[in-house]
């Protein structure tokens, strides 16, 4: 449970690392209302697989948000609404900013939004906790591809900048959370 209100925490890890169930557990040790907030999009088969065991995964009491680009929007609207919001995860949420070419923009007000969430508005409207989670770059052979390279040092860098402006930092591996920044949760 976080110690102040507004807590941020990044939960990076690879792919299948397990970084989705800690942020998941993460989320359900809040009390009151839970947002998860769903950034990704089923692009085939596969993918479409892995959401919706994603979506089995999840408590039926966390209501889910779906978003495309307006990541900022959406978390500015919500954060006094929830006692926890669970972004899952910035790297689906930057890969449709650059499909739609909107990354400068959106990476903007993205860490504009994080930089003050931890601001109350008011006693009544306290900020939510915010958890998100990302996969770490880096772990694995460079991309031959001048897009994936691209890619991957955008989100090394999206995931720079959220690491500094966070409460809490934990890197999973095999399912195993490291905490690198903050108190462990």
């Amino acid at each position: 449970m976080s110690l102040k209100f507004g807590m941020r925490t990044l939960v990076l890890g690879g792919q299948a690392s397990g970084k989705s169930d800690v942020a998941l557990d993460l989320l359900g040790s809040h009390a009151g209302e839970k947002l998860f907030v769903a950034t990704g999009r089923a692009r085939d088969l596969a993918f479409r697989e892995q959401i919706l065991a994603h979506r089995r995964s999840r408590s039926a009491g966390i209501d889910v948000l779906e978003v495309a680009a307006e990541l900022a929007a959406s978390l500015e609207r919500e954060r006094g609404r929830w006692s926890a919001i669970l972004v899952d995860s910035l790297d689906f949420w930057l890969f449709t900013c650059r499909e739609l070419g909107v990354v400068r923009e959106q990476r903007e007000a993205f860490l504009e939004v994080l930089s003050h969430w931890d601001e109350a508005g008011s006693e009544a409207h306290r900020p939510a906790d915010l958890i998100l989670v990302s996969q770490e770059t880096g772990l694995g052979l460079s991309p031959g591809e001048a897009a994936s390279r691209a890619f991957v040092r955008e989100l090394g860098g999206l995931n720079r900048a959220v690491a500094h402006a966070a409460d809490q930092v934990t890197f999973v591996a095999a399912g195993l959370p490291l905490h690198l920044k903050g108190p462990a949760f």
